[in-house]
């Protein structure tokens, strides 16, 4: 695990520093907000401790400029700032934590571990909605919409157009729509699957002025724009 510690004061950054890599992390330190942010959005990072007082760009800054180039990396601030209106200024502006100077750095350590448990769920946490243009899926209601209009899908149909969400913008080939909807791992040398993407195709292309399902002649389909 890889941590970035933002710190312009010598003695706590090694304070913080060598607590942490003595638990097993890996960490790098900036001294400036500047050289923080420019750390910070190479994204590698599994959490970022962030103090609020730099020289420069101060904390804040740092942590709107990560959260508006879209780093969603776990960030708990440090400060001295302890009022009320100070932690909630520093969440709303997208911290995940808060934590006020002084402290004990096992509480430090615990609220990182957590940052990262928590992090790693989200990451690994099951697709349950699907989308390309204006096509929802919705994985867990079983339920499909185009430009807010319900389709309504066969249980294969909506395996085959999930398959095609899945890869979007890609083109699959029949041996892949076989194995993948049919759980078929031989050619049953039937055109089951261009009746299924006809059928497919009347109900999410049929009436909208764009249509998303195309055959690709001699390869396969792909679901996507046309052109």
């Amino acid at each position: 695990m890889k941590i970035l510690v933002i710190e312009d004061d010598e003695a706590m950054a090694a304070f913080v520093t060598k607590g942490l890599e003595e638990a097993g992390y890996t960490v790098d330190r900036a001294a400036t907000g500047r050289d923080g942010l420019f750390l910070a959005t190479d994204g590698s990072y599994d959490c970022i401790v962030l103090d609020r007082m730099l020289p420069g760009i101060d904390g804040m800054a740092v942590l709107a400029g990560m959260r508006g180039a879209g780093i969603e990396t776990p960030v708990i601030v440090l400060s001295a700032l302890s009022a009320p209106e100070d932690r909630i200024a520093g969440l709303t502006k997208g911290a995940d934590d808060y934590l006020t100077k002084p402290f004990a750095f096992a509480e430090l350590a615990a609220r990182i571990a957590l940052l990262i448990r928590r992090g790693s769920a989200a990451t690994n946490a099951p697709q349950t909605q699907l989308s390309y243009d204006d096509l929802e899926m919705d994985l867990l209601a079983r339920r499909v919409r185009r430009a807010g209009q319900t389709i309504d899908l066969q249980p294969r149909e909506f395996r085959l157009l999930e398959f095609l969400l899945r890869h979007a913008d890609q083109v699959v080939t029949r041996t892949m729509l076989l194995e993948a909807v049919w759980d078929y791992h031989f050619d049953p040398g039937t055109n089951v699957i261009d009746v299924h993407l006809s059928r497919l195709r009347r109900k999410v292309d049929d009436g909208f002025a764009k249509p998303l399902l195309q055959t690709v002649r001699g390869v396969g389909y792909r679901l996507g724009a046309a052109g």
